[in-house]
């Protein structure tokens, strides 16, 4: 185990939470992190997803979506944009496709698509390439403060 320890498995036994550990062999040409997940897992894309971090008015937060959808920025705004990587690394303490939701050097603002509501059991990143951390939508909600609102727009 301790080689699949992150700051975001450590948040999440910290707080008590029942949580699983899922590895796959990450394909650094992959387009997308969350759909290479899903792929290498054998799961629905629907259950598995992308944390974004996204610059509204200066402030950033932290938007989780599923896996084959996008975010939809206007959800958020008018002036809401990606965030640059760079930025999103350093603040987070994790780095691209492999940034969790879980255990950020900073904690942000967290926004949960409405969807992920509608299953047991969902997949974020658990704090590196190839590996998620599968949990109840309310644990993540609980441990991230967030909020479910319907942020995606459906591919």
């Amino acid at each position: 185990m301790a080689g699949r320890e992150t700051p975001a498995t450590r948040a999440a036994r910290r707080a008590g939470v029942d949580f699983g550990l899922h590895e796959y062999t990450h394909d650094p040409g992959a387009d997308s992190y969350a759909l290479e997940a899903a792929e290498a897992l054998g799961l629905e894309p629907a259950r598995v997803f992308k944390t974004l971090v996204v610059d509204r008015d200066g402030t950033l937060t932290v938007c989780i979506v599923p896996a084959a959808d996008t975010l939809d920025l206007r959800s958020l705004g008018k002036r809401a944009a990606m965030a640059p990587t760079e930025r999103a690394e350093k603040v987070t303490g994790y780095v691209a496709g492999g940034i969790s939701p879980l255990g950020q050097r900073r904690p942000l603002p967290t926004l949960v698509d409405e969807s992920a509501a509608g299953f047991e059991t969902i997949f974020v990143s658990a704090g590196r390439r190839g590996l998620e951390i599968e949990l109840r939508p309310d644990d993540l909600l609980a441990l991230t403060r967030g909020e479910l609102k319907p942020i995606r727009r459906v591919a």
